[in-house]
Parts: C-alpha cells; structure tokens; sequence
C-alpha cells in the first residue's frame, strides 16, 4: 500500500475514535476490553419488520399479528405500522426501493416500489449498508439489503400539512447509517411538533460510488459511480408521494445533511430533475467539492482492480460484500466520492451553480471554526496528523503552478501557533471553509438565495477547539451524545439554533422575531451578498450576524481558488 493510502487509512480511524462512537450507548465506550460489550448492545437493537396479518385476539397482538390503527400510515408500497413514545411516533425500516439491490442487481439504480395493500411493522432500524467496522451504524448487522428510510411525526396534528425535514447523514461517503443515535430525531420531533423528519440509508462506499464503465463488461452498469446518490432520489421520490399520509407537505420539503450528508444535498440540487422534490437545502460543513473527477474515479478502481486480482465487473460479482469492503479500506480508503460524470452531476458544479442551476432552491449552509481539528484529535494528535498532512499536501497540490503553491506557502507561514496549524488551517480551506463561503458566492451570483453561518462554539477539549461535526449534538438534541463537544452547550443557544433551523424549513428564512425567539431576541439573519457577504456567527452566548471580512473565513488571495481541486 502506498504511503497516501497508509496515511489515509489512519484517518479513517479517526471518523470515529473522536468522537460519538464512543458515547452512543449514552455513556458506553467502545474502548479497551469493552469493545465487544458495545457492539453487543447495538446489535441487541436490531429486529426485522414483518408483516402484520389479521388476528381476532388480544394475544395475537402482542405477537405482533394485530396493530393499532392510530399508529398505522398507507403508503403506496404497504400500510406501516409505527411506534409511539412520548408523543412521538416513528416508523423504521420502511423499504423505499421494490427490490432490494442484491445479486444481479448490485451496482444498478434503484428499483421503484410497487402498490402493495399488506400491512408491516415499521419498529426497528433495517440494516446497514456494508462498511468496515469502525463506528456506531458499523457495528450494527451489515448488509446490502440496505435502501430503508425512517419517519418522526407528532401523534397529535391539525389538517395542516407539515413542512419536511430529510436527513442524509454523514461518515466521508463509506460510513455511517441511520441507526446512529445521533440521528434518532425524536427529541428534535417532540420539542418541534410542527413538522416531519425523515432519515435515509443509502448505499456506500464502492457499493454506491465505484466507477465501472471503463471496465470490459462496465457499460451494463452507467450509474455505478452515483448509485448512493441515486438511491436518495429514489427516497425523495418516495417521500413526495407518500409524506402527505404522514402529515407531511410534499411541496415544504428541506432535504438536509452534514459532512458527506452535506455534499449529498448540495449535489442533488445539481441532478436534473429532483427540484421537484424539495425546495430548500440545509448543508453543514459539506459542499459541491466533496466530489471526485472521472479521472480520479477510474484511478480508484483500477487500484481496487489491482488489489483484487479482478479484470471485470463479473469477476468482482463473484466477491461478496465484505470482501469489497475490507479491499476497498486497503487500497483506496478517504478516496470515495461521489464523481463530476458529466451525466447525474455536471463536471464543474461551481460554474453549474454560478450559472443559476440551483438559483430556485434556497440554501442554508456553512462550516465550524476549527474544521480539521477533528481528525487532528481523531489520529491521536499532532506527530501523526503532520504525517498524513506533509503526504496528503504533496498529492493534493501536485497540479498547482509555480504561483499557485506560492500563495499556499505563503498562507500557511504566516500562521502562528502549534507546528500542527498550519496543517489544521490550511486543510480547512480546502475542504469546508473555502467551498462554503463559494457556494454562497455563485449562488448568490446567479440571484439564488443563500444563509450563511459560521460555527464557533468550541469543545472542552482544547485541541478539539470547533472542531468538524460539533454542531451536531446540540442541532439534532443530544446534549448526551458528547463525545466530540466534551461538555453539553448551553441549553438556549442549542434550543435557539434549532429554532432557526426549523423556521427555514418551515419559511425559507431562518429569522426569528423576538416571540420565536427562546432568548427573546430578535434574531435577523441576513442574506449572504456579494457586497458585504454576511455571514450568522454561531458563538454560544452571541449569535449575530457579521461581513466575512470580519471573521476571515477564507484567504480570498491565497486559499480561494483552491477550490477548483475539489476535497478527494
């Protein structure tokens, strides 16, 4: 394995070792001899739905042979039967796709459902898509029998059709699933109970973005490169025509998600088609440049191809998913992305965006202070963080002109502090910070809409400071999940960050008057502008607005046009 591998395989290990992972079981740790305690307790949750046939007697529906007809939604693809807690009610494991894409069906777009009239259970979380084992949602049972979605409503509604939240989580396009804790929304539900949230499996890593056409038999498989992105279409579809019987407003849907969730909802404002499917898009440290080019692409799978000793799609049919997946970690790991193919996603977003393919969705976006601290933290500090950092920059910067990497010298020598900032900064620019504050450019350029925030709030853990990801416990309610934040932030601010979060889904604009407001403060948050480039600074005793100029979020000179390299 090469050293850019090598050093790309220990970050891997640090989407996890950071953070969540390791308070998911609220308090249990997967450290040390407990490991195998943790994974136990997770996959103690799983369950399969089945269907739900008639019965005559009460003991039939303890059995799960009778169910509660307050607590059942018909859909297009079956009646699904839920589960109330505090005045919250969630369906899980509800199939958005008609088959599931196995066997022959493995790097094939998603199946449509067709009508069904039977009655499931929706009580427990489907499976994960295949990943390696080394975070929450991986420790859970795998398989690519995955294409699942979950919904929160309130029990109690009026006729009123609620604005809809769709999640996409994160996890660098290879991790993650919706059996994360961290994206249970019941608590966002219950203290929000004027809207839906839905949550979305999607396939990942070289089972959902792994480009094959190249290959000898490739042309059968055109969509494999996109397939994770196909299938959260293939849900947005689901949820347009089926979120109505939740309650739901199929015309107010906000599709939101953070990290690679974010690259995900910022790239499926690209696909053609899907703007009838939402309106508004909520992007946490995730942009357009977490993508990959054609180039790239068939680089990674000619070295998987390598690794494998495989020849053809046929041949890697014949491997099954673990096999992938453990080669896949080898070989090409933090290097799967969602690919500029020129057919789903346009071969420079940025100019897609600045030419107004976007300018009719409204966007929420930005980034956390601190970014790349992260993994800094993640990879066990400053010695082996600077290793990956001096390789990756070598590899990341090799096209760059004689000017060009100039300007970057230049950036990173003017910073002051540990001998790790350099690394820290720089490598925030490149992929959240420059791309964040170029999002809300082009699309403000092109006339669209864009709020824009800037996250400040900093962990108890000093080398943490405002790390990646330490907007998510407060935003989504859980103050106990703090393995990144260290400590619970302030109540107010997190209930008014919410608060903001939920009117835009509801409005499109995230302001809030003083009787919205949980401090009682009018809250104005301006539009991001060409002029001025307003910015809402998230500090957690000051939420305000201010130019960018201000913060210096990005070195317009000297770190701006690093964009064009995109993140993988």
């Amino acid at each position: 394995m090469s050293k850019k591998n090598l050093s790309a395989a220990v970050l891997i290990l640090a989407l996890c070792a950071a953070g969540a992972v390791l308070t998911a079981c609220k308090g249990g740790s997967a450290k040390g001899g407990e490991g195998a305690e943790y994974k136990e307790v997770i996959q103690s949750w799983y369950g399969e739905n089945k269907e739900i046939t008639p019965a005559s007697s009460a003991a039939a529906d303890v059995q799960g042979s009778s169910y509660d007809s307050l607590l059942a939604v018909k859909c297009v693809n079956g009646k699904f039967v839920g589960k109330l807690n505090d005045d919250v009610i969630a369906f899980r494991g509800i199939p958005y796709v008609g088959r599931q894409p196995v066997g022959k069906l493995r790097w094939k777009a998603p199946v449509d459902v067709e009508p069904d009239d039977r009655v499931y259970q929706a009580y427990y979380n489907a499976k994960s898509a295949p990943q390696p084992e080394v975070e929450v949602a991986s420790f859970y049972p795998q398989g690519e029998d995955c294409l699942y979605l979950n919904v929160w409503k309130p029990a109690k509604t009026d006729d009123q059709p609620m604005p809809v939240i769709v999640w996409v989580h994160g996890g660098a396009f290879s991790y993650g699933g919706t059996v994360d804790p961290m994206y249970d929304f019941h608590n966002f539900v219950q203290e929000n109970p004027e809207l839906v949230v839905v949550s979305v499996a999607y396939r990942l890593g070289v089972l959902g973005f792994l480009h094959l056409q190249h290959l000898p038999d490739g042309k059968d498989y055109p969509d494999a490169q996109n397939l994770g992105l196909l299938d959260q279409m293939q849900a947005l579809k689901w949820v347009h025509e089926n979120i109505a019987a939740f309650g739901g407003d199929p015309d107010n849907v906000t599709i939101m998600g953070e990290s690679a969730g974010g690259g995900c909802v910022t790239q499926l404002a690209l696909v053609e088609g899907s703007h009838q499917y939402f309106n508004k898009v909520i992007a946490l440290s995730g942009t357009p440049g977490l993508s990959r080019s054609r180039e790239d692409a068939i680089e990674c799978t000619d070295e998987l191809m390598e690794a494998l000793d495989c020849h053809s799609v046929a041949d890697l049919q014949k491997l099954d998913a673990e096999q992938l997946v453990a080669a896949s970690m080898e070989a090409i790991p933090l290097r799967i992305a969602p690919e500029r193919d020129g057919r789903l996603l346009p071969t420079d977003p940025w100019q897609a965006v600045a030419h107004g393919a976007v300018k009719d969705i409204t966007f929420l976006q930005g980034c956390n202070k601190d970014e790349m601290n992260f993994f800094l933290v993640g990879m066990g500090g400053p010695e082996p963080f600077i290793e990956w950092a001096d390789d990756r920059k070598e590899w990341k910067l090799a096209t760059l002109t004689h000017d060009e990497m100039a300007r970057v010298e230049s950036y990173c020598n003017d910073i002051e502090g540990e001998d790790y900032e350099p690394y820290t900064r720089l490598f925030s620019q490149i992929m959240f910070n420059a791309p964040c504050i170029r999002l809300s450019e082009n699309q403000t350029m092109a006339g669209g809409k864009a709020y824009t925030y800037y996250f400040t709030v900093e962990s108890a853990n000093p080398m943490m400071k405002c790390g990646h990801g330490m907007a998510l416990a407060p935003l989504l309610k859980h103050p106990e999940l703090d393995g990144d934040t260290g400590r619970p932030f302030d109540e107010t601010f997190s209930k008014t960050m919410r608060r903001m979060w939920v009117q835009f889904a509801k409005t499109g604009n995230p302001s809030l008057t003083a009787d919205l407001s949980p401090d009682g403060k009018d809250k104005q948050w301006p539009l991001y502008d060409i002029k001025d480039k307003h910015v809402m600074v998230f500090d957690e005793f000051n939420i305000h607005p201010e130019k960018e100029a201000q913060r210096k979020i990005v070195d317009w000179q000297r770190t701006y046009f690093l964009t064009k390299l995109g993140a993988f």
